[in-house]
């Protein structure tokens, strides 16, 4: 049985909603598109494969959209759709995760993913998410309105050399166990916590970590093993997350959090030695060299600065790619927050209106005694006497505090302000953070 029919494209080719009878062919589509080789194939079938069920607590099968060539069945093109919530400074707002995006070699370049994208960009309308978020290639995704804005990933490296050693006569102060459910309150307040350290997060309630813990296949990509730290009196003391397939010759781990009891620099040392040891077991079981072992926790992290000689190599940070198609609507949502940077800036109950020109239409915020007021879109027509301007989509940069306003005024010169005291206002209302964010896959 297939899926609904959501357009017909002429042709022999319609965009249709996935059904469970789809999961082998979906399967044998992503693989063919998206996998780097045998282990990324293995995760990316265990990945679709979760998707297809519906199992997940926020995605259901038919959040698959398939352009389907109706002659033989073929699937040429797909992508899905992943809802979620995410955190700014606290206040919770919808997000839908476009993934998995891709067309076959013959059918490129006839829209098909505009198509899909039209239709993933209305079911997030119509779900309330205010944002859109994907990861993927430079520039591509340019194309649908979105804008690389928020740090993806970014860590730390290092080799079988810095692997910190421990004497013989010494035992071993933390062990490693993998958590079961029974664990989730104290992984989800260790999560929460680490999670302040971020401008932006995600939202992760019990039945996403009983989901990351039980229900998601063993070698899903986005799946993450998590293993509670334990000292020798069986104390729990924190927990980490390392992908069940092997990155390459690394061996990483994507989150590590610790109780305030505990100190960084004493349990680190034992969470390299047990990552080396994990990274080895995996490159036995999946054929993979294992010549590094990283920290994959960001732009940064407390582990960084206590592990300069063990994790010397940095990586920088990719980007997520941001769509935000009401601005007005998101700022708004986020008021308790400007309106608090305001109060703790040197704009303490400021009155006036920032005008902002993004060329082809603009946004108007409007404050009273510190108080925002209204925030309203604004069209081309009413433009003139802006405050600033900044070229189409360079403004989420601030908003998203990936940018301050000199460095856009840096790489973009026809981004500017009428006077320095409202380059000063912006960086007071949208001061440049670090965000570390973990999605929903």
């Amino acid at each position: 049985m297939t899926g609904k029919i959501i357009r017909d494209l002429g042709e022999g080719l319609i965009i249709r909603h996935a059904a469970l009878g789809d999961e082998q062919a979906l399967v044998d589509f992503t693989t063919e598109i998206h996998s780097e080789g045998e282990w990324d194939g293995v995760g990316l079938e265990a990945w679709v494969r979760d998707l297809v069920s519906g199992d997940g607590p926020t995605f259901d099968t038919a959040d698959f959209t398939i352009v389907e060539n109706t002659t033989n069945g073929e699937i040429v093109s797909s992508c899905c759709h992943i809802s979620q919530t995410w955190s700014y400074e606290g206040i919770p707002f919808k997000v839908g995760r476009p993934e998995l995006v891709g067309t076959k070699k013959a059918y490129r370049r006839r829209g098909l993913i505009r198509q899909q994208f039209e239709i993933l960009h209305q079911w997030s309308v119509e779900r309330g998410e205010l944002v859109q978020a994907i990861t993927g290639i430079p520039y591509y995704y340019r194309l649908f309105g979105y804008e690389m804005t928020l740090n993806l990933s970014g860590g730390r490296a290092g080799y079988e050399i810095h692997v910190p050693e421990i004497k013989d006569e010494q035992v071993e102060p933390y062990h490693f166990r993998q958590a079961v459910e029974s664990d989730i309150p104290f992984v989800e307040e260790n999560y929460e916590r680490g999670c302040r350290r971020s401008m932006v997060n995600v939202l992760w309630d019990d039945a996403l970590w009983k989901y990351e813990l039980t229900g998601k296949r063993q070698y899903n990509i986005n799946r993450r093993e998590i293993y509670i730290i334990e000292n020798n009196k069986k104390e729990q003391v924190g927990f980490i997350g390392i992908p069940p397939v092997k990155w390459g010759k690394n061996s990483t781990l994507t989150i590590y959090e610790i109780t305030p009891d505990f100190s960084w620099s004493e349990v680190t040392p034992s969470v390299i030695r047990f990552l080396w040891k994990k990274g080895e077991e995996l490159a036995k079981e999946q054929k993979q060299e294992q010549k590094m072992f990283g920290f994959w926790l960001g732009e940064t992290h407390p582990a960084y600065l206590v592990t300069e000689t063990q994790l010397p190599r940095e990586i920088k940070p990719y980007a997520y790619y941001l769509r935000v198609p009401d601005l007005a609507a998101f700022l708004k949502t986020i008021q308790p927050v400007l309106e608090t940077r305001l109060k703790e800036s040197a704009f303490a109950n400021y009155t006036g209106e920032l005008k902002l020109n993004f060329y082809r239409d603009g946004l108007s915020l409007s404050f009273e005694n510190g108080q925002l007021k209204t925030v309203k879109n604004l069209s081309f027509d009413e433009l003139e006497n802006s405050s600033a301007a900044f070229p189409p989509l360079t403004f989420l940069h601030m908003v998203f505090g990936y940018r301050t306003i000199d460095e856009i005024k840096y790489m973009h010169k026809d981004c500017g302000t009428k006077d320095d005291l409202t380059a000063h206002l912006l960086d007071a209302l949208f001061p440049k953070k670090i965000s570390k964010v973990w999605p929903i896959s």
